[in-house]
């Protein structure tokens, strides 16, 4: 049996992005958001939104339960300060709040005490694929 932990990230996360394109909705605003407080512009890549959420939902399998806070450190980066040093700034954390009410619809996330955890549909899911990247 081969699971997301044992799969190649790229090639999982790029795969998984692939698949959750029929499966979720891009908001009107993600079009004009940065990710960041460390980021200057939003980003270039059109299919970003689903690129995300794929990185998102194997960083929570991984991960165990997790908060928003700490999905936001992960995500972050070096805020630049012009003449000051940078200093580390953490991402934006609507983006990974819809993201993972968008997960909880589709049964693939659950919420617990302590943050959200991986639900048996979104294991099956991400193991699934994994499977496929394996293979080829």
């Amino acid at each position: 049996m081969v699971s997301a932990r044992e799969a190649d990230a790229q090639k999982l996360i790029s795969a998984a992005s692939i698949a959750l394109q029929d499966h979720m909705n891009i908001p009107g605003w993600a079009k004009f958001v940065k990710t960041g407080m460390s980021r200057e512009r939003p980003p270039e890549q059109h299919n970003w939104w689903h690129i995300r959420a794929a990185s998102l939902l194997r960083k929570i399998y991984i991960e165990g339960p997790v908060g928003v806070q700490k999905l936001r450190s992960y995500y972050g980066g070096l805020k630049n300060n012009g003449h000051q040093p940078a200093h580390f700034a953490k991402g934006g954390g609507k983006i990974l709040r819809v993201m993972l009410q968008d997960f909880e619809k589709m049964e693939y996330v659950k919420k617990e005490k302590k943050g959200r955890s991986i639900a048996p549909k979104g294991q099956k899911f991400l193991d699934g694929i994994a499977k496929q990247v394996k293979s080829t």
